[in-house]
């Protein structure tokens, strides 16, 4: 009876645990979350060297595509996970033109984006931030790769600039 009761209080123990930490990543994936942000509006503004009143016009107008793109990865994710489960259905084709949809909606976003940027910044400029998320988006994986979180910063590898660092321009592609 004794041991019963002593593997039923490791079990209590045990879920109580695994309930506190599932808690506690929840609330740290928001604050990695907000950190990636931080990080990536550092970027962006080191690698444009906005004006005063450009990054007035510029910043709400990028918010607001960000915003925008997150609701279309969302919506091109469920519509590939519906795809996914319903493959097999007779409503295959209809989920099929969902996600194909959602995925021209999002390359209608990205020309709508670069033309409310062009409103609001040089084209250069706007270029510039092309190739800055971009590289972003590169040395986000790159962390990753070195066993760094999101967000969590520290010393790039070998032959990686470190975050936030303006590489030479060059007409040649790139070879990563």
């Amino acid at each position: 009876m004794k041991k019963i009761i002593s593997v039923l209080l490791a079990l209590a123990l045990v879920a109580g645990m695994a309930h506190a930490q599932d808690k506690q990543e929840k609330k740290g994936g928001h604050d990695w979350r907000e950190r990636v942000r931080a990080e990536q509006v550092a970027f962006i503004t080191s690698e444009l060297d906005l004006s005063e009143s450009e990054a007035q016009a510029f910043w709400p107008v990028y918010n607001d595509v960000q915003k925008q793109r997150r609701e279309a990865f969302k919506a091109t994710g469920e519509a590939f996970k519906a795809l996914q489960e319903g493959a097999d259905d007779k409503d295959a084709a209809k989920l099929l033109d969902q996600y194909l949809a959602a995925k021209k909606a999002n390359e209608k976003l990205e020309a709508d984006a670069v033309a409310r940027y062009k409103k609001v910044l040089p084209v250069s400029k706007v270029a510039r931030l092309l190739l800055a998320e971009e590289k972003f988006r590169q040395n986000q994986i790159h962390r990753l790769g070195q066993g760094r979180g999101p967000g969590q910063g520290g010393r790039p590898g070998p032959g990686m600039p470190p975050p936030g660092a303006r590489q030479p321009q060059t007409n040649e592609p790139s070879t990563k």
